[in-house]
């Protein structure tokens, strides 16, 4: 199971003070679609899929399902967070709990917006799952994703080999909801 099961979904869009996190709508396919084509963002993720593959493939409303939602900014995609239990994880450490994912658009990139984005969800995971401890994977050779991990309250669990390069694997102990 992928999804965070007992939450409801979705929930109300979560603002804050630039960003709306919300769930997924029609008008965002052409940004998802520009997201996971996008070399720059799949430089560590993998490398990037097929733009034509993405047009035949991608459903009318991508990503709706719960633990996803769309980051706006002034009424635009700028990226998804994507929170879901880590099942079938090759790292023990991260077996069931919540695994936190992020992807942004390179225009968006070195303005604090996934900071806040991702601060803001993980808020929300506290209030509707208290005392669900999150982990988080990214490639040590990603030093923005590391040093967001670090800015977020992560600390390291283990050091790994997959897909050819080095990866960490972090967690950040549950908290109590703010607000």
């Amino acid at each position: 199971m992928e999804d965070l099961g007992a939450v409801t979904w979705p929930p109300e869009p979560i603002r804050t003070e630039r960003l709306v996190l919300r769930e997924a709508e029609p008008r965002d396919r052409a940004a998802f679609i520009e997201l996971l084509a996008s070399p720059e963002v799949h430089t560590y993720l993998g490398g990037p899929r097929s733009r034509d593959e993405l047009e035949r493939q991608m459903p009318e409303v991508p990503e709706q399902w719960p633990g996803s939602f769309v980051v706006q900014l002034d009424g635009s995609m700028i990226g998804q967070i994507l929170l879901r239990r880590a099942t079938g994880h090759s790292r023990p450490a991260a077996a069931g709990k919540t695994d936190l994912g992020y992807m942004f658009l390179p225009q968006a990139w070195g303005s604090g917006y996934a900071a806040e984005a991702c601060a803001a969800a993980l808020d929300w995971l506290a209030s509707a799952l208290p005392g669900e401890p999150v982990v988080l994977t990214t490639q040590t050779a990603n030093t923005r994703s590391m040093r967001l991990a670090a800015q977020l309250g992560f600390t390291e669990v283990e050091r790994f080999e997959a897909w050819d390069a080095e990866q960490w694997l972090g967690m950040r102990p549950p908290v109590t909801p703010s607000g």
